[in-house]
């Protein structure tokens, strides 16, 4: 009896690899949103943070990718992989490659605009759109550049992961 409860208790006490923002709520601020498309956004990326990477990680990788969006295959607001495992939170903006906030060593690959960088949520009218923010512990660095689709660098981390963690904000058109 003493062995499992010794054994529960110490798995009761490991850290879970987690995601967070001191920027995001449930909800996207006016600053996640797009400059255009009828939206007055500041098409700027969250700030977030992550703790408890497995101690195995030589990189990781950040999506933001629109459960919602009325395509058939969602939507990929923001694909930035081979950020180096020393690095543990994005500052707000940090997708915007003209900032240079990332390291030098990530690689912003292309969006569903087609462009590499973060681009701003367009929900349409109607219900609310649950944007799926994910941070990856990867095994190792992608070889792979900015031109590649975001399905291309998913099946890629598929591959590569040893730890995932997600939020989810919501947002949604207003009148």
């Amino acid at each position: 009896m003493q062995k499992i409860m010794a054994t529960l208790s110490g798995s009761a006490s490991a850290q879970t690899f987690t995601l967070k923002s001191r920027e995001l709520g449930g909800q996207l601020t006016q600053k996640q949103y797009a400059s255009g498309m009828g939206f007055n956004g500041e098409n700027q990326s969250p700030q977030l943070y992550w703790e408890n990477a497995p101690k195995e990680t030589q990189s990781f990788a950040v999506t933001v990718y629109d459960l919602d969006a009325p395509t058939g295959s969602g939507f990929w607001h923001w694909v930035v992989f081979n950020i180096p495992q020393n690095i543990q939170e994005l500052a707000p903006g940090a997708g915007d490659p003209d900032k240079h906030l990332l390291p030098a060593e990530a690689i912003q690959s292309n969006t569903d605009v087609g462009a590499p960088g973060y681009i701003g949520a367009a929900p349409n009218e109607g219900p609310a759109h649950r944007y799926l923010i994910t941070v990856y512990a990867l095994s190792k660095k992608l070889d792979l550049d900015k031109n590649v689709t975001p399905a291309f660098v998913g099946f890629n981390m598929h591959f590569a992961t040893l730890a995932q963690a997600s939020l989810i904000a919501y947002g949604q058109k207003q009148d």
